[in-house]
């Protein structure tokens, strides 16, 4: 991990389970169609705006993407404008995936969930 704003996709794991996160998707809706983490809201990085995201202080806001470079984006965009604590999933679903965590995944023909 480079700094302390860099969660393991285990601690995102967690977290999320306890409700003590926000996760904020930041890839384009097709990406977050085709495979997403249950729970994470879609909010895309082309179309980012910060004061947007629902940070009341009562979770920690964490961003993810799809390889962490545009989740850190966002996360250094949303603190300099918001100053809330906010962190990100470090190697985005790609990390999360590799570690084993569950997705969901649709099949791009029916809909369905795989």
């Amino acid at each position: 991990m480079a700094d302390k704003y860099d969660l393991t996709p285990q601690s995102v794991f967690t977290d999320l389970k306890a409700g003590k996160i926000v996760l904020v998707d930041v890839r384009e809706p097709a990406e977050f169609a085709n495979q997403r983490i249950h729970g994470a809201l879609l909010h895309p990085l082309s179309t980012f705006e910060p004061k947007a995201i629902p940070a009341d202080g009562s979770r920690r806001i964490v961003f993810q993407c799809g390889s962490g470079k545009r989740s850190r984006m966002a996360l250094n965009t949303f603190m300099k404008e918001t100053g809330a604590d906010a962190a990100h999933l470090a190697g985005g679903i790609a990390a999360w995936t590799s570690a084993g965590q569950p997705c969901i995944r649709l099949d791009p023909s029916t809909g369905a969930i795989v």
